[in-house]
């Protein structure tokens, strides 16, 4: 991969089958307590928005998101350790907004681990509210963490 500068070209795509283990090493790349390849797999086979995100042709990101019923939920949103903090998490995020409005969602949901203050950081910048929290939702490394539950209205992304 080459060096890589803020707003680098990200090209943002359709999960596919093809595409998980390229997902998995992102994955647990970012994560100490990452999804399971079955996981993903389940959600591409449930018809969940499934995004990558590639710089070079290399998927450096992905998201997962379902919408149903006026709501969407986002599921997973992982930027490889090395492609942090150049704005690519923001991109995807707001790629999985644009297409839950256009799905008709009017309210997105998700969970962030207490503990992440930038992924936090990053959810309030973009309009999202804490509605409340998930006690031991999270695996940790002596017992469970909080995940704090976030919301916002989707009226313009």
């Amino acid at each position: 991969m080459t060096t890589l500068t803020e707003d680098p070209p990200l090209r943002l795509r359709p999960m596919c089958e093809a595409d998980l283990d390229a997902v998995m090493a992102v994955e647990r790349a970012a994560y100490p307590y990452p999804w399971s390849e079955a996981i993903f797999a389940d959600c591409l086979r449930v018809g969940y928005c499934c995004w990558v995100g590639e710089i070079d042709r290399n998927i450096v990101a992905h998201g997962i998101m379902s919408v149903a019923v006026g709501e969407c939920h986002i599921f997973n949103l992982c930027v490889h350790p090395r492609c942090q903090r150049l704005g690519l998490g923001r991109r995807m995020l707001r790629h999985l907004l644009s297409l839950a409005l256009r799905r008709q969602a009017t309210t997105a949901f998700l969970e962030v681990r207490a503990s992440n203050a930038s992924a936090r950081a990053l959810y309030a910048a973009e309009g999202f509210c804490e509605i409340g929290t998930r006690r031991n939702y999270y695996p940790a490394g002596k017992g469970r963490e909080d995940a704090t539950v976030l919301a916002r209205e989707l009226v313009s992304v």
